[in-house]
């Protein structure tokens, strides 16, 4: 967010610095307004091409991943960000209690760690 931020404040500065009046060689002043609308215009572009190109794509995506997680019930098999795998057994708010292994190791985990559901549980 900070890079776009900043490629914004660039262009700004760049519209700034074209809206300046300049000279021509005999030293009347020669009217930008055309390159001042090109120059509007470009930024326009490169607004929507950021906005349809990276925020919409993310929070698309923040929005799939929120609703898995609300999804999760005991009996899913899921993935963690570290590589574990196991089967739900309990959902609280923010924590997840799961069971891996063939000796059937329960770990607390936090909601956030889980990276997908491999499975559904049965219903």
């Amino acid at each position: 967010m900070k890079k776009i931020l900043a490629a914004v404040m660039a262009l700004l500065t760049i519209l700034a610095l074209t809206a300046c009046t300049t000279l021509d060689q005999s030293g009347e002043p020669v009217d930008n307004t055309a390159s001042m609308i090109m120059t509007v215009g470009m930024l326009v572009v490169m607004v929507a091409v950021f906005y349809f190109m990276i925020i919409r794509p993310q929070k698309k995506q923040e929005k799939e991943t929120a609703k898995m997680l609300d999804e999760l019930t005991p009996g899913d098999t899921i993935s963690t960000v570290g590589g574990i795998i196991g089967v739900v057994l309990k959902v609280k708010d923010d924590m997840v209690l799961i069971e891996t292994g063939a000796d059937r190791t329960r770990i607390q985990i936090a909601k956030w760690a889980v990276r997908k559901v491999e499975e559904k549980a049965n219903d």
